[in-house]
C-alpha cells in the first residue's frame, strides 16, 4: 500500500479558501492530505465584510481570521505574498511568480475578486483608487490626510462602506449611483428613497441616475467628474466601488470553462472543466452566476471538502450546490438595512407594506403566489425583525392569519430543522442541541456552531433560541444576586430608589431572604454599597458603609502585589500645569514612589505604605488634586488628543469638551468601571470608540458612541447619535450612564450591557432620545443631584479623624519599627522583588506582608 498522500493546493488565502482549510481541519481530514494554501496577500485571511471598521479604529490584526502559528499547528502549509501566473491541467502543475513550479493532486481555486473599474477616461489618476483589500484602506487613508472631499463611484452595498469610511476620515463625501436609486439590487424604489433621504440628513451627498464620461483634472480640487448630462462634480479623492469580477485569468491561460459573466464554472460539486480542478466563493460561476457574499462561499467550500474526499478516498457524495440565500443585514452610515430572499419582488407577487415617514422605518414582505409563505422581505430603518423574518423565509413555513401581523413583530415558528445562520449553515436543532450539550451563553454558541458568527445578521434569533432552550433544559440561571437576596441588582436598585434606603442593615431587613446572615457577604455588600452611592453621593467609608466596601475601596486605593497602595490623583481630560507635575515629582522623591504614565493620561503612584497614604493625598489636595477614582467602580478617565486647540486637523476642542465630561461624571459610582474618550476629529486619536462613552468630533458637532469596550473582549462602541451640540451631547450621556447604572447587572461592562438589551442601541435610542420609557427627566434629575452633591472622597477622608484613623498599618501598638518591605531599583525606580529574587535574598515575603 502506497504511504503517498494526494497532495491539495488550495489558491487564495481570502474568507472563502480559509474556511476549506478550517473546515477540512475541524473535519479531522487534513491528515489525509498534504495540504498547501497560496495567498497572494502578505496578510493572512482576513474578515473582508468588515473592512469598514478600519475607519473607527480597529487594528487590521483584529480581522484576522486566524494565524500562521494556527496553520502550522493543523499541519498545513502556508505561502503569502506569492501569486500563481499559470496553471497546466494536463501535468498539474502551478508556476509561481518567483519562478517555482508546483505539482497537485487536486487543486482548490478560490482567487476571490476584484473591485471594478469602469473603462472611464482618467481611471488611472493618482487620487483614484478601489475599495476592496487592507492594501486599499491604507491608500484610502494616505489620499485622506491630503483631502477634503472624497466621491464614491457605487451606490451599493460596497460603495455605501466605502462611503461610510470617507466620511469617517473627516471628508466631505459624495456618492455617484448609475442606477435611478441606491442599493438597486437590494432595494425598491421607496426603500431606496428613504435610505437617500437618511444617508444625505448624515451630510453625504448622493447623485443617483449619473454616468461618469470622464475623470479631468480639477480647477477648486484635484479631480473633475464629468457626468454625460453635462454637469460636473470635483473632488480631491475618488475610490471606485462598483462592483466586483472575478480573478479568473488563470482559467483563460489554461483553457477551463468559464461563465458568461466570467469565473470558473462549475458544476454542483464545485468541479471545473479541468480534471481534479474546483472553484469556489466568488471566483466561481455556477449556471453562469457569480455569488458576492461570504454565506455562499462558505457552503461551495463545504462542497468542495467534501466532493474531494469522495475523490481520494470514497466516501460519500455530499447534496449538490442548488443556489443560495442572499440575504444580508448591513448597517450602513449607522443606517440599519435589510433584505431577506426575493427583497424587491416583482409585479407578479402580492406584498405587505409598512412605511412610517416620522421615525423613518420602510418594511416590505414579498409573498409567493398563494399568498401563504414569505418570498422576500425589505428593511429600511429598523431591522430589528431580520433574525424573525429570516428564520421564517429559510424555514418556508405557512403563515397563519394576516401576514401583516409579521410586521408588527408577530413570533415566528422557523421548525427544529429551520436554517438560523446562513454564513454557517446552523439549523434551529443544532443551537437547541448545543445548550443540552452545556453551552449557556452566546459566546459559546459562536464557539461550538459559529451561528452568528458570520455577518452577526442571525445574532438576536440566536439569542432567543438560546435563552428558549435555556429555560427549555432548566437551565435558566437564577437571577437572584446572592444567597442573601432572591432579587437581581437592577432590581435591588429600584427597591432601594422607591423606598430611599439608604443602609444596608434596612435593605437586608426588607428584602433579604429568611435567616439570611446579617452582614451579607462580599457580593451583595459591595453591590448595595454602590447602589446607595449611585443613588445618593455620600462618602464610601462614612457611618456603617466602610464595612460593605472591598479592598480597594475601603483605603481609597488600588491594592498591590506587594501589599502597598497606589496613589491616582484625577488629571482631567490629560491636561495638567507644570506646577502640579512638579508636585507630583515631589511626593514621589520625598515618599519614594514608583511612577507611571498610564494610557489614560494620567500619573499613577505606586509602592505606598497604608499609614503613608493620608500624608502623601494632603499634599496632592492642597495643590488642587481630586481622587482619581481608581480604586472605584466608577469613572476612571477621559480621554483626549489636543483636538482644534492645538491640532491642525481638529474641528473640535476636544480638549474642553474631555474635561468638561470628566468633571461631571467623576462622583458616579456604577456597576463597572467607565471610560470616556474625546477625539477632536474623525482620525480618532483618542481611541474614543472603544471606550464605554465616545465622543468624536464633526464639523458640526459631536458623534456619540456608546458600548465600546477594549481589554481582553474588544468591542467598538456603537453610534448612538450624530453632530450634537455641546448640550444635546451631554444630556444624552447623562441619561445613558444613569440608565446604565439603574439596569445594569453587578459587574457588567457597558458593552455587555448594551449587548444584553433587547433591540440594543435602538432600545436605548428609544429610551433616551424618544423618552419612550417616561425616565428621561428622573434619568437627568438623578445625574445633576450626583453632578451637585460631589466631594473629593480623599479631601473629605483626611478631614474627617474618624476615617482618617482608618489608615494604619497595625490596629494594635505597633512594632518599635516597621519591616522594610524588600525591592530592587530599576530603570532609577523602585520595584517589588519577586518571589525567586527575594528567595536569593533569603527574603521571607509573608513574614514582612
Amino acid at each position: 500500500m502506497s504511504n503517498h498522500k494526494p497532495r491539495v493546493v488550495v489558491v487564495g488565502n481570502g474568507m472563502v479558501g480559509h474556511h476549506f482549510v478550517e473546515y477540512v481541519c475541524e473535519q479531522g481530514w487534513q491528515g489525509r492530505w498534504d495540504l498547501l494554501v497560496i495567498g497572494a496577500e502578505r496578510q493572512i485571511a482576513y474578515d473582508r465584510v468588515q473592512l469598514s471598521s478600519y475607519f473607527q479604529g480597529r487594528a487590521l490584526d483584529e480581522l484576522a481570521l486566524g494565524t500562521e502559528a494556527q496553520y502550522r499547528a493543523w499541519g498545513v502549509e502556508l505561502k503569502l505574498g506569492c501569486k500563481v501566473v499559470s496553471l497546466n491541467p494536463e501535468d498539474k502543475q502551478l508556476t509561481l511568480d518567483s519562478g517555482e513550479t508546483l505539482a497537485y493532486d487536486h487543486l482548490v481555486l478560490a482567487t476571490g475578486s476584484y473591485g471594478f473599474v469602469p473603462p472611464i477616461p482618467g481611471a488611472d489618476k493618482e487620487a483614484c483608487l478601489v475599495y476592496r483589500t487592507t492594501e486599499d484602506l491604507l491608500a484610502i487613508e494616505a489620499a485622506a490626510r491630503d483631502s477634503r472631499s472624497g466621491v464614491v463611484i457605487g451606490g451599493g452595498l460596497l460603495g455605501l462602506e466605502a462611503a461610510n469610511a470617507l466620511k469617517s476620515l473627516g471628508l466631505k463625501t459624495h456618492v455617484v449611483e448609475f442606477a435611478p436609486q441606491l442599493m438597486p439590487v437590494q432595494l425598491d424604489a421607496e426603500g431606496g428613497e428613504l435610505l437617500r433621504s437618511k444617508i444625505e440628513a448624515l451630510g453625504v451627498s448622493v447623485h443617483t441616475a449619473r454616468a461618469t464620461s470622464a475623470i479631468l483634472d480639477g480647477e477648486t480640487a484635484r479631480l473633475r467628474l464629468s457626468f454625460t448630462d453635462g454637469e460636473i462634480l470635483e473632488t480631491d479623492m475618488l475610490v471606485f466601488s462598483a462592483g466586483i469580477r472575478p480573478f479568473d485569468e488563470l482559467g483563460k491561460v489554461a483553457g477551463l470553462a468559464l461563465g458568461a459573466r466570467g469565473g470558473f464554472a462549475v458544476d454542483g460539486l464545485m468541479r471545473t472543466s479541468a480534471p481534479g480542478v474546483f472553484a469556489i466563493g466568488e471566483c466561481a460561476s455556477w449556471q453562469d452566476r457569480i455569488f458576492g457574499l461570504v454565506a455562499p462561499g462558505y457552503q461551495m467550500a463545504r462542497i468542495a471538502a467534501d466532493t474531494l474526499m469522495h475523490d481520494a478516498f470514497g466516501a460519500a457524495l455530499p447534496e449538490a450546490f442548488v443556489g443560495a440565500d442572499m440575504s444580508t443585514k448591513l448597517k450602513l452610515l449607522g443606517i440599519d438595512v435589510g433584505a431577506i430572499g426575493n427583497s424587491r419582488g416583482s409585479d407578479e407577487l402580492p406584498f405587505v407594506e409598512f412605511s412610517d415617514a416620522v421615525t423613518g422605518v420602510y418594511k416590505k414582505l414579498w409573498l409567493d403566489e398563494s399568498g401563504t409563505r414569505l418570498a422576500g422581505a425589505l428593511l429600511v430603518g429598523d431591522a430589528s425583525d431580520y433574525g424573525r423574518l429570516l428564520g421564517r423565509y429559510l424555514g418556508g413555513s405557512v403563515i397563519d392569519g394576516s401576514p401583516a401581523a409579521l410586521l408588527l413583530g408577530e413570533p415566528a415558528s422557523t421548525g427544529a430543522d429551520a436554517l438560523v445562520c446562513s454564513c454557517h449553515q446552523v439549523s434551529h436543532s443544532a443551537i437547541v442541541k448545543a445548550v443540552k450539550d452545556g453551552c449557556e451563553t452566546l459566546g459559546d454558541i459562536k464557539r461550538c456552531t459559529k451561528a452568528a458568527s458570520g455577518c452577526g445578521g442571525c445574532g438576536p434569533e440566536v439569542q432567543k433560541i438560546l435563552d428558549t432552550a435555556l429555560a427549555e433544559a432548566g437551565k435558566a440561571r437564577d437571577s437572584s444576586l446572592c444567597p442573601h437576596f432572591g432579587y437581581s441588582r437592577q432590581e435591588l436598585f429600584h427597591l432601594c430608589a422607591l423606598e430611599e434606603i439608604k443602609d444596608f442593615d434596612t435593605l437586608l431587613t426588607r428584602h433579604g431572604r429568611p435567616g439570611a446572615h446579617p452582614y451579607g457577604c462580599a457580593i451583595c455588600q459591595p453591590v448595595a454599597a454602590s447602589i446607595f452611592a449611585t443613588l445618593h453621593n455620600d462618602h464610601v467609608l462614612g457611618d456603617d458603609r466602610a464595612r460593605l466596601q472591598d479592598t480597594n475601596d475601603a483605603f481609597l486605593g488600588n491594592l498591590q502585589k506587594d501589599g502597598t497602595y497606589s496613589v491616582v490623583p484625577r488629571i482631567a481630560g490629560g491636561e495638567i500645569t507644570p506646577e502640579k507635575l512638579i508636585v507630583l515629582g515631589e511626593v514621589a522623591r520625598d515618599f519614594d514612589l514608583y511612577t507611571k504614565i498610564t494610557g489614560g493620561q494620567r500619573i499613577d503612584l505606586f509602592g505606598a505604605r497604608l499609614e503613608d497614604l493620608p500624608a502623601i493625598w494632603t499634599v496632592l489636595v492642597e495643590a488642587g488634586f481630586e481622587t482619581g477614582h481608581a480604586y472605584g467602580k466608577s469613572l476612571r478617565t477621559v480621554k483626549s488628543c489636543v483636538g482644534s486647540t492645538w491640532c491642525r486637523y481638529g474641528v473640535q476642542d476636544s480638549v474642553s469638551m474631555a474635561i468638561t465630561l470628566e468633571h461631571r461624571y467623576k462622583g458616579l459610582r456604577s456597576p463597572h468601571k467607565l471610560k470616556l474618550a474625546v477625539s477632536g476629529c474623525a482620525r480618532e486619536c483618542a481611541e474614543a470608540q472603544s471606550k464605554d462613552i465616545g465622543v468624536i468630533a464633526t464639523d458640526k458637532g459631536w458623534n456619540l458612541y456608546v458600548g465600546g469596550n477594549g481589554g481582553m473582549r474588544p468591542r467598538h462602541g456603537d453610534l448612538f447619535a450624530s453632530d450634537l451640540s455641546d448640550e444635546a451631547l451631554i444630556d444624552c450621556i447623562d441619561r445613558i450612564l444613569m440608565f446604565y447604572a439603574s439596569t445594569a447587572d453587578r459587574l457588567q461592562r457597558t458593552s455587555v450591557w448594551l449587548e444584553s438589551l433587547e433591540g440594543g442601541v435602538d432600545y436605548l435610542r428609544r429610551v433616551v432620545l424618544e423618552d419612550s420609557l417616561g425616565l428621561g427627566a428622573e434619568l437627568s434629575r438623578r445625574m445633576q443631584q450626583l453632578v451637585d452633591s460631589y466631594r473629593c472622597e480623599w479631601k473629605a477622608a483626611i478631614e474627617d479623624p474618624a476615617i482618617r484613623r482608618r489608615f494604619v498599618e497595625f490596629v494594635n501598638p505597633a512594632p518599635t519599627a516597621a519591616p522594610e518591605l524588600p525591592y530592587r531599583r530599576v530603570r532609577g525606580q523602585k520595584m517589588p522583588l519577586t518571589p525567586a529574587q527575594a528567595k536569593d535574598l533569603r527574603i521571607d515575603i509573608k513574614e514582612l506582608s
